[in-house]
């Protein structure tokens, strides 16, 4: 088909008349000759960039002298500019995917993966197998909350809408001209919208975000999803139904570390709002098929399974039964549906009736989909009702199982003040003996401690009580699957796990051997912690109560991996090996034990913190951890970059899937790539020496106060961007500052060292121990694992602009820019050198159109920069520029699409 017939087009119209429209409204709703200063400035840094001018000078010049109220116009109109790019960029995104679906040319897509499983030899049974196996489940984290605000969003979502119907509808010149103007309209409501929040974000904010994206999204294409695998799978195989694949989860509203505002209220709050959303949207969803199958009975044959199910749901229901039968006289599937609305009406009402089970719904939608088919309407059942068997298997009664997080320190106080009161002196005990404490306590039909005594104990320890009784109450109200996990940071021992089961059994939580409603997740995230796994883990399962927790929880175990905070303390290349190699042994551990591995991977948005190409990296898991269940986390923008638009969204599902039943049918198979000696042994090198030279910087006096100077990390800290606090203790040191606001101020000074520092001095390291550049090749060409760390890291290096780093190093005391700044720019160099040598490539991104964004956002985030860097060199800011210093940074964050 011609692309004239899908899109009527393109990226660059896009981008210039919103451009123009933008620019438009700047020049009559700003003060006189604002827009002019805007051209001058834009005009300035494009000249520079396209080597027209020597320095940017000019550029400095056209920005040094600005009054104040000309200075946020000018951050207002380059911020709002790239929040429009930004749609533009969408729209051609899914310009790309439609007609590549439409010339059946689409990569990583489903159809691939059936085609890659059949190319590798894999018969129907195998397929099966595979399926049974995999399990993909994304989570929603509140931290970092999006830069932009809600309102914003609601804004921009309309102007894409309106390039949406631009593009793909056929208008008369009136309807768009109406379109037209309606842009018009959300383009000055934007302009005169407070782009900075002026409060910090509540948490229930941030759990309404995350529950924006499940609902108006996520719950419609996952059908999709489903029905293009099935249909691809009949084909090839003749395998017509598939098992759950996808199960969403959310820590917005429940993660409680280093967050006082995550309080039971709010958890709860939180559980009853999802619950409501998905409960209503069913019922929207049945009214809607009820429209449709209006079969006559004398005109079908209804099954027993159909009449049974209505005579049981008459007798809970005998009122709304009535109604059904006058309302819809011979129209059985029409009144089992009536009836099937009201019991998911009534799901957590006082009235009696409601359904207690998500699996009894879908057991009723089954029986539906299986009599229409029985009764020659296959079509019906495939287009109506089984979108919502696949809608009520994925997010059952609520919407996303919530996860509890806490630190362990909290725990352990708790533990041992509630152990006091009864004698026992925790805090005295060594490890071994604290295990055996908790062990025998669990063991023990009768609790020990009674949590809802909260009488003379810490604030601390209050809290962690009222969380695990809490939790008890919200399993009975909302069920088990609908908050069912605890994760532990910073867990570095066996009693740091045994703690909190501990408590969930004391709560009634946990009844051994038999019951457990939580899976303990320890989140392994410091080098103590994951070299010392075996420790850990093995400690754990040769436990009696530990054992019977994890078989109680089918015989699986999660484990959550910390990218952030493991890159934070041992930089890029240290922390990928000692990640990729802790992986491994993890599988190995549980091998051993004869425990299901589920690894969480703690992955935040930028490539430092575990980002990147979510297919590329599931598919450069070791084999012997690709167990099928995965788990990783979604954050800040990269959620509304995947997820707000339906077919981005469904876009995103496709790759996950693809790369997991492409990985766990290998990982069955028997794994392809044969890791070779000496490669491990070039990545143990580098990584030794990557990891001291990347301490060595941090440890070194002054640094600290240069990453303060040279950075907008006290911008950021104060920007109110989420709910929860920047630093664990309000001290100033890289240990104690999240991961987040340090990459985030990295990204802002571009110089993103945390996805790239150390690189250079750990592969030279090895090439000075007898490697060679061959060997580099070869495990850049055959190894999943390097060759996606390279061109993760090679990635950071491209979106790194030095000469914009050095203004910001300016910043500086002399003796401290002089003491760093020159280190981080040879270890910058070096590090390009090596990804020409290793790749072969002559460019750091071998991808044509990364470089042409680049080249095309570059003008437009240099004046941000430049600005923000005017404003960081004054000691004494009016309130006005500090208003415009922090929207810099939301522009800065728009123009490279990410906060951290």
């Amino acid at each position: 088909m011609d692309d004239t017939r899908l899109h009527s087009r393109g990226v660059r119209q896009d981008v210039r008349e919103l451009g123009a429209l933008l620019g438009d409204t700047v020049a009559d709703l700003s003060t006189p000759g604002a827009f002019e200063t805007v051209e001058e400035v834009r005009r300035a840094a494009i000249a520079y960039r396209r080597g027209e001018a020597d320095s940017p000078a000019n550029l400095e010049a056209a920005l040094a002298d600005l009054s104040a109220t000309r200075q946020g116009e000018v951050a207002r109109a380059f911020t709002t500019y790239f929040e429009l790019v930004n749609l533009a960029e969408e729209r051609e995104r899914v310009r790309s995917l439609r007609r590549d679906e439409q010339t059946e040319t689409l990569a990583d897509g489903v159809a691939e993966a059936v085609e890659t499983l059949a190319a590798e030899g894999a018969d129907a049974e195998q397929v099966v197998s595979v399926l049974d196996d995999v399990l993909i489940e994304p989570t929603f984290t509140a931290h970092p909350t999006e830069a932009r605000r809600k309102t914003v969003k609601s804004k921009l979502r309309a102007v894409a809408d309106g390039l949406e119907d631009l593009d793909e509808r056929r208008l008369t010149d009136d309807e768009r001209d109406r379109l037209w103007r309606a842009l018009d309209a959300e383009v000055t409501s934007l302009w005169q919208t407070p782009q900075v929040r002026k409060r910090t974000p509540q948490v229930t904010d941030e759990a309404l975000n995350v529950q924006w994206y499940l609902e108006n999204t996520l719950f419609d294409v996952v059908g999709e999803v489903y029905d293009e695998l099935e249909t691809e799978l009949g084909e090839q195989y003749g395998i017509a139904d598939v098992p759950k694949l996808f199960e969403f989860r959310s820590w917005a509203g429940s993660d409680r570390d280093g967050n006082p505002y995550v309080t039971p209220e709010v958890t709860d709050e939180t559980l009853e709002r999802q619950r409501a959303v998905v409960l209503d949207r069913y019922r929207q969803e049945l009214k809607r098929i009820s429209g449709v199958v209006s079969q006559d009975a004398t005109r079908v044959d209804v099954g027993d399974d159909v009449l049974a199910r209505l005579e049981r749901h008459a007798e809970t229901l005998p009122g709304i039964a009535d109604q059904a039968e006058l309302r819809y006289p011979d129209e059985p599937y029409r009144q089992l549906l009536k009836l099937l609305r009201e019991r998911v009406v009534r799901v957590g009402s006082v009235r009696p009736g409601g359904y207690e089970e998500p699996a009894d719904l879908l057991a009723d939608l089954d029986a539906l989909a299986t009599d229409l088919r029985a009764n020659g309407a296959d079509s019906v059942a495939a287009a109506h009702v089984d979108p919502l068997r696949r809608q009520v298997s994925t997010f059952g009664f609520s919407l996303a199982s919530l996860d509890l997080r806490d630190h362990q320190e909290n725990h352990t106080l708790a533990v041992t003040e509630t152990l006091e009161r009864e004698g026992i002196d925790y805090a005295a005990l060594d490890e071994a003996e604290r295990v055996d404490l908790l062990t025998e306590a669990i063991l023990e039909p009768d609790p020990l401690v009674d949590v809802s005594d909260r009488d003379d104990c810490s604030e601390t320890t209050a809290k962690v009580l009222e969380l695990f009784e809490s939790t008890a109450e919200w399993h009975r109200e909302y069920g088990v699957d609908a908050i069912d996990t605890y994760c532990i940071s910073m867990c570095e021992e066996p009693s740091h796990v045994l703690e909190v089961l501990f408590l969930a059994d004391q709560a009634g939580i946990v009844d051994l051997p038999g019951y457990s409603g939580l899976d303990v997740a320890p989140l392994l995230e410091t080098e103590y912690a994951l070299s010392g796994a075996r420790r850990i883990m093995g400690t754990l399962f040769e436990n009696e109560a530990y054992a019977a927790a994890v078989e109680a929880r089918n015989g699986t175990q999660e484990i959550m991996l910390g990218y952030s905070d493991s890159n934070k303390e041992n930089g890029y290349l240290a922390a990928q090996w000692s990640l990729h190699t802790n992986q491994k042994r993890l599988a190995a551990i549980c091998d051993d034990y004869d425990v299901n591995l589920r690894l969480f991977h703690g992955r935040g948005g930028s490539i430092s913190r575990g980002g990147g190409p979510m297919h590329d990296a599931l598919l450069a898991l070791p084999a012997s951890t690709v167990t099928g269940q995965v788990k990783f986390t979604e954050q800040g923008e990269a959620i509304a970059e995947k997820y707000a638009n339906p077919r981005i969204a469904e876009r995103e599902l496709e790759q996950m899937l693809n790369a997991q039943l492409r990985a766990r049918h290998r990982a069955l198979d028997g794994d392809r790539v044969r890791i070779r000696s000496e490669w491990r042994e070039a990545m143990e090198t580098a990584a030794d020496a990557a990891r001291e030279s990347y301490r060595d910087l941090l440890e070194t006096d002054g640094f600290v106060a240069f990453f303060e100077q040279a950075t907008p990390i006290t911008v950021i800290e104060n920007l109110n961007l989420g709910s929860r606090p920047a630093s664990r203790s309000g001290e100033r040191s890289v240990e104690d500052l999240r991961a987040i606001p340090w990459v985030f101020s990295w990204t802002q000074a571009r110089c993103i060292i945390p996805g790239w520092y150390s690189l250079a001095a750990g592969l030279d390291a090895y090439l000075d121990d007898g490697g060679d550049l061959d060997t580099l090749r070869e495990m850049y060409e055959s190894w999943p694992f390097f060759g996606t760390m390279l061109d993760n890291a090679a990635l950071s290096l491209a979106r790194t602009e030095m000469e914009i780093a050095a203004g910001y190093a300016d910043l500086a005391d002399e003796d401290l820019r002089d003491a760093f700044f020159p280190r981080i720019r040879a270890e910058y160099d070096r590090a390009c050198e090596l990804v020409f040598e290793v790749t072969g490539r002559e460019r750091l991104v071998d991808r044509d159109w990364l470089e042409e964004n680049l080249g095309h956002r570059n003008p437009y985030v240099d004046p941000l920069n430049y600005l923000q860097m005017t404003l960081l060199g004054r000691t004494h800011r009016t309130p006005t520029e500090d208003r415009t210093l922090r929207l810099t940074v939301k522009g800065i964050a728009a123009g490279m699409k990410n906060t951290g």
